[in-house]
């Protein structure tokens, strides 16, 4: 969702601009913690248009991973943000990449945090990437986010990879499959057809069912194309509603085998950056509601904002995340035991280590397997096109002898 706020520094200067957040609460925060007092903020309709069909206006994962890295590097040798990014700006290859670079320069040069400015251009850069650089900005640690943020790019680009080279050649295999079915069906098998019956025979139901669909997807291919593309729409557009995000969310971490998964990535999310915030000196329930909004799962984020509210009233950090079957009872006794050693960003820190490790070992599992998970269905696809083939011809055969 899109805010267009008013605000003033500590100047006294008006301040005015546009920042993308979840909810209304998630942009206070991130306006509030730029030092500026709001004075108005209120939601901006987006066109329906550009949600339903954002195309045109993102950048390549490489060239994002490029140039988090080398902000990163950039910034760890002491140089300034302004700085950093007019470097970037004339080494970066992407068009419309540059265009936001430049944007985000005229932004940070008006007094606007490089987080806040960022936030502006959610077709690059997604909440969790707005929220891990907020996360560094707080703790004094950017060069280490955007590292992170880098590492995590780059191992999410690798993943699809990986994915793609699976499904590389099951795909060949499908499309070979399509085509000669498609002759098949198109010129051999009616003629089967027209010969079996003139002979009195009957043809077999997979044939039948077959010959029908045929029939179908030649007469109104193009009203299931529509059909396809206007439910991806409009998923597309329910999954940004509140509603739809809260369902999506909970899919998925409810779904057999990626559940787990997901459920992982969240905690080891949780984490890592709270871990980094505490170290950097953020208050605890200042950095649980910061990590709320990083989580990017709003089960996850409401619990965390649960937990800020529990520790506010006095409870232990433990006892805050307790009571949710989301957070692992291994979570909150290590937190536990964090608390009371004075060790809770060394724990913090072992259990991201750890579910990292977790999540990398489920993710090279779950693509050895596809492959031949896919070929095993092509498989069954592939004896339905021959058995519905062969069958005329076995009784054509028969009904001669």
């Amino acid at each position: 969702m899109q805010f267009r706020y008013q605000a003033k520094d500590v100047s006294g200067n008006l301040r005015e601009g546009v920042v993308v957040a979840e909810d209304q609460g998630h942009a206070e925060t991130l306006i509030q913690d730029n030092g500026l007092v709001i004075l108005n903020l209120e939601i901006v309709e987006e066109n329906i248009l550009d949600r339903l069909w954002p195309f045109g206006k993102s950048v390549p994962a490489k060239e994002m991973v490029l140039f988090s890295r080398q902000l990163s590097t950039l910034i760890g040798a002491k140089v300034s943000i302004l700085q950093a990014l007019r470097i970037l700006l004339e080494q970066v290859s992407n068009s419309y990449l540059k265009k936001v670079i430049s944007e985000t320069i005229s932004s940070v040069e008006g007094g606007n945090s490089f987080s806040l400015s960022l936030a502006r251009h959610p077709e690059v850069f997604s909440n969790v990437y707005v929220s891990v650089v907020h996360t560094g900005e707080l703790s004094g640690t950017l060069d280490q986010s955007l590292n992170y943020l880098s590492d995590q790019m780059e191992k999410d680009y690798d993943l699809r990879s990986k994915v793609k080279s699976a499904m590389t050649y099951p795909l060949f295999i499908l499309g070979a499959l399509v085509v000669v079915g498609s002759l098949m069906f198109l010129f051999i098998l009616p003629k089967l057809t027209v010969i079996l019956q003139e002979q009195g025979g009957s043809l077999p139901f997979i044939t039948v069912a077959l010959i029908a669909f045929t029939k179908f997807f030649q007469h109104y291919w193009w009203t299931l194309l529509i059909g396809f593309v206007a439910i991806g729409l409009l998923l597309r557009y329910y999954v940004r509603t509140k509603t739809g995000r809260y369902i999506f969310d909970r899919l998925k971490i409810a779904t057999p085998i990626i559940g787990p998964i997901f459920e992982q990535i969240y905690l080891a999310r949780f984490s890592r950056n709270l871990s980094t915030l505490v170290l950097g000196g953020i208050p605890i329930i200042k950095a649980l509601e910061v990590v709320a909004d990083l989580v990017n799962n709003v089960i996850y984020r409401d619990i965390l904002m649960e937990a800020a509210n529990r520790l506010g009233a006095g409870k232990s950090i433990a006892d805050s995340l307790q009571g949710h079957k989301e957070i692992p009872v291994i979570v909150t006794q290590m937190v536990m035991v964090g608390e009371q050693s004075a060790t809770l960003t060394n724990i913090l820190q072992k259990l991201a280590s750890y579910y990292e490790k977790e999540v990398d070992a489920k993710i090279a599992t779950l693509t050895s397997l596809m492959e031949p998970i896919i070929m095993l269905i092509l498989g069954v696809g592939v004896g339905i096109l021959v058995a519905g083939i062969l069958l005329p011809i076995y009784n054509l055969a028969s009904n001669a002898a």
